[in-house]
């Protein structure tokens, strides 16, 4: 179990980390320095950041997961073609059969449901229901192209979209079973605004697209990476965006499409990114077998061992608290 406390190369000063944050950390010096035994009893005056359980999925790489709304099941998916939903209660996990026939590449739960959806290399997508994982409701498939990522609209949760490896989104409508829209833009990731889903940010190549849903229009082209952006996220208000390339992740204002803040690696290459649940300016990020914590506020940063390899993805849920990352180790693993 990995804690602040025991990590030998924090800063001397840990005790201001989190301190000017907006959470209810405070001055986090105490809690970060108890015993493992007192941290835990004392976890809800302070902020810590400790292993909550693991789950390993079979010899396979996982490349994707998600937490539902209620933050009750997590999904994961990956090489070996299946979801894993794993109940946040019982920490038991159930598994689809291997319907599709190549990597999933994205797995994302419809908001306030049971339902999730899947995407994969193998040019379709794929809807289940967590109440009975082992039969698929819904496939759309008769793509040119691998599926890279998709995601629900958070208001209008019959509809979603997806991007495919030749650069196009397509919004489809679970109820009418109709592609509503097709646009160009994102060849890596599609992610809607929280909450409101007024605003779709999509990453392709070097930048990321944001555009107006419901005027399909193209608001901002975000640009500055010089190497290709393979993971986005949105803070919880949706008034932020992270994107992250191999080496860089730019923090972007939506109200101004401007990059208020960046950080680069200086050790291991960066892979994901999620807001933290709980402390709005702290980023969590995916290297090589680590965690990497930025405190925006502060622009300070400290490592964590998290795993043996890649960090593939992680997500967060505001109602828990908690942070999974998934890792090409074949573990996923709960963070609070």
């Amino acid at each position: 179990m990995e804690r602040f406390g025991d990590v030998d190369a924090l800063d001397d000063n840990v005790e201001s980390f989190l301190s000017n944050d907006g959470g209810d950390g405070g001055n986090l010096y105490g809690t970060v320095k108890q015993s493992p035994a007192e941290q835990q009893k004392e976890s809800s005056k302070g902020f810590t950041f400790a292993e909550f359980g693991s789950m390993r999925a079979r010899n396979s790489k996982v490349t994707c997961c998600h937490f539902s709304s209620d933050g009750k099941w997590l999904a994961s998916a990956g090489d070996d073609m299946k979801i894993s939903v794993w109940s946040m209660d019982t920490l038991k996990t159930e598994n689809s059969p291997a319907e599709h026939k190549a990597v999933i590449t994205d797995v994302r739960f419809r908001p306030n449901s049971l339902q999730l959806a899947t995407a994969s290399i193998d040019k379709s997508v794929r809807l289940w229901d967590t109440t009975n994982p082992t039969r698929c409701v819904q496939e759309y498939s008769g793509h040119s192209s691998a599926i890279m990522s998709l995601d629900f609209h958070p208001k209008k949760t019959e509809l979603f979209c997806f991007c495919d490896g030749e650069n196009e989104i397509r919004y489809w409508n679970i109820n009418s079973s109709t592609c509503s829209r097709v646009t160009k833009g994102g060849n890596t990731q599609v992610r809607f605004q929280p909450r409101l889903g007024h605003l779709l940010a999509a990453a392709s190549d070097k930048g990321v697209s944001i555009f107006d849903v419901e005027a399909d229009t193209k608001i901002y082209s975000l640009q500055g990476h010089p190497e290709p952006v393979s993971y986005i996220c949105w803070d919880a208000n949706g008034e932020a965006l992270a994107s992250l390339s191999l080496q860089m992740v730019k923090i972007w204002s939506l109200n101004s499409g401007e990059c208020i803040q960046e950080i680069s690696s200086t050790t291991s290459q960066f892979h994901s990114c999620v807001f933290h649940p709980s402390y709005s300016t702290l980023l969590v990020i995916g290297g090589y077998s680590c965690l990497e914590l930025w405190n925006m506020s502060e622009n300070k940063s400290m490592t964590i061992s998290a795993h043996q390899n890649v960090v593939s993805s992680l997500a967060h849920s505001t109602v828990t608290g908690m942070v999974a990352s998934a890792s090409f180790d074949n573990y996923v693993k709960l963070w609070k």
